[in-house]
């Protein structure tokens, strides 16, 4: 059989497989070991074996677990809540200050995370009922709650961007310096979003009553506001030895862990509970990481030795005739698509084997290095679009679970189609100045 068929057989498949509700990994690492032992006979079980070794060699995965850890200390330890009171206080008399308040409260989480998960699970839990107590639409507010979790994919540590790193074969520093930027930007747009909504029409965020802000003393903003920069204090002391070189990726990652924990228990909220429920969750979500990179690496594997790469290089580049913006461009679109029926991970690994390799061939006045650091933003903004995606957007599901009864799926379907054109609007931006991203890695790596 052509190989080209047979990359078709296992993409088929895979796909088939997906639809059966199977975890991702386990999809992708048999479609694989299918392959590779009905090409290679018995010499293909050296795929997998290869690719433990690589991935137990890859010493800046070290920093997933410590990551992780830290984003579920600062949930089950309520600092998140502390930061959100901190952002009542403080915006609450603006129109719509409690949704940029939101929105603030999710970077600082993405942050210390870099989950979209515990970014979506506090804003629910904590934001989203304060917002409707408040008078906010509920429509706006559930949007402005999934948009802003997503960027725990995009600000660093992002572990969407380390599963990248692994499978470009790039550095994890790099992809997260590139994610600041266009984390911000994005941010930032949502802010404008809510300050316009809001400056029009004040009941879709009245600010706070005349006489709750009255009582609301200068003593008690101030001891929120030592309390909300807290967050910011530990992870400026984590990334700051790592941005200035005196410490390494992991090293301030364990640096990050170390205080966020010293902090939990110098305050009293480090109990057994929350001990065990953080260190469960992160073996939970880091082993998850490491089945998902092993499937990948083999499936990577089996594409290399097919020679799918160069036939997919010569289709678009000579074949088709395509320009390298075009080419990009259908990219994005195809990432857009699989979003609305697959999740991050199943998209990175059906596609990364063939179209990380394209982007380094394509001329697009862009070092073929910082290409790859570039378009791992561009994959990572695509991806946020994905958990919000209809029909099968994995935000979407989780929102149901965790809003009110009379927050129906259709209120949540219709309010993230404004998000959605804003992330996509953040998307051509990225792509038209890749500055934007590349600038800051620029800065530190090549100082």
């Amino acid at each position: 059989m052509d190989y080209n068929y047979i990359a078709i057989v296992m993409f088929g498949g895979m796909l088939v497989m997906l639809l059966t509700g199977q975890r991702v990994f386990a999809v992708i690492g048999f479609i694989a070991a299918v392959a590779a032992l009905a090409l290679w006979g018995t010499g293909g079980s050296a795929i997998p074996f290869t690719s433990t070794i690589k991935l137990m060699n890859w010493y800046p995965m070290l920093t997933l677990p410590m990551f992780v850890w830290m984003g579920y200390i600062m949930s089950e330890t309520r600092m998140a809540d502390d930061l959100y009171r901190m952002f009542h206080v403080w915006f609450g008399p603006i129109p719509g200050g409690l949704g940029i308040g939101t929105i603030l409260l999710m970077v600082l989480i993405s942050a210390m995370n870099g989950l979209s998960v515990a970014g979506l699970a506090i804003g629910a839990t904590i934001a989203l009922p304060e917002m409707l107590k408040r008078g906010y639409d509920k429509v706006m507010v559930t949007g402005i709650i999934q948009g802003g979790s997503s960027l725990g994919i995009l600000v660093p540590p992002s572990v969407v961007l380390v599963l990248y790193a692994m499978i470009a074969r790039q550095p994890v520093g790099q992809l997260w310096l590139a994610g600041v930027f266009p984390g911000l930007l994005m941010a930032g747009i949502f802010i404008i979003y809510v300050v316009i909504r809001c400056g029009f029409n004040p009941r879709l965020g009245p600010p706070l009553p005349r006489g709750e802000r009255a009582a609301i003393t200068t003593s008690e903003k101030l001891a929120l506001l030592r309390a909300g920069i807290l967050p910011v204090v530990i992870f400026a002391a984590m990334m700051g030895p790592f941005i200035y070189g005196w410490a390494s990726l992991v090293e301030a990652s364990v640096i990050g862990a170390a205080i966020s924990t010293l902090v939990a228990a110098l305050r009293g909220r480090m109990t057994k509970r929350v001990y065990e429920v953080c260190m469960t969750q992160t073996l939970g979500v880091s082993c998850m990481f490491m089945w998902i990179l092993l499937a990948a690496l083999a499936f990577g594997a089996v594409f290399d030795g097919l020679g799918a790469v160069k036939a997919l290089e010569n289709l678009f580049l000579q074949d088709l005739g395509l320009s390298p913006w075009t080419i990009l461009v259908l990219m994005q679109v195809s990432f857009l698509v699989m979003g609305m029926f697959l999740d991050d991970t199943a998209m990175l690994v059906i596609v990364a084997p063939l179209y990380v390799p394209l982007v380094a061939k394509l001329d697009l006045g862009i070092a073929p290095g910082d290409a790859l650091i570039w378009y791992g933003v561009l994959y990572t903004i695509t991806c946020q679009i994905a958990y919000i995606s209809p029909p099968f957007g994995y935000n979407l599901f989780l929102m149901r679970a965790m809003a009110p009864d009379h927050v129906t799926l259709s209120d949540i379907y219709r309010s993230i189609f404004p998000i959605v054109g804003l992330m996509l609007i953040t998307l051509v931006i990225v792509m038209v100045f890749p500055e934007i991203a590349l600038w800051l890695p620029h800065q530190v790596y090549g100082n």
